[in-house]
């Protein structure tokens, strides 16, 4: 796996510009902030991404992938202002799950998802060399 992060730019905080990786692709479908019985836990922003994030990383160990091989990772959230006050805590939680490991990000804010206690929801692709 090889970041694409050109030299002249201003460096990424928390994300890679790019990813060039080669090998077993895997992609798993938007994952929102309930658990295993599609229950929501949390009703807060921060708990929610918690839940998602663990969601991917359970759905990568079927495929026996790791945090470490997401090549990208897509946010679909309905509030940006709460996600920009909520940044700190975002990063330790996602730090806590994924670790320190920053594939390409990119994050969007929507009307609305599916489920409507549902604050998130992120896609996520993964790649074992």
């Amino acid at each position: 796996m090889q970041l694409l992060n050109p030299p002249h730019w201003k460096e990424p905080k928390g994300y890679s510009n790019g990813i060039v990786a080669q090998g077993k692709q895997i992609f798993v479908g938007g994952q929102i902030g309930w658990n295993k019985d599609q229950v929501f836990e949390s009703t807060n922003f921060v708990g929610q991404c918690e839940q998602a994030l663990i969601n991917i990383v359970e759905v990568l160990a079927q495929a026996d992938a790791k945090p470490e091989h997401l090549v990208r990772l897509t946010w679909y959230v309905i509030d940006k202002t709460v996600y920009l006050q909520q940044q700190q805590a975002l990063g330790k939680v996602y730090r806590k799950v994924i670790g320190r490991h920053f594939p390409a990000m990119t994050m969007v804010q929507v009307a609305d998802l599916i489920e409507d206690q549902a604050l998130v929801e992120i896609e996520a692709t993964a790649v074992i060399d």
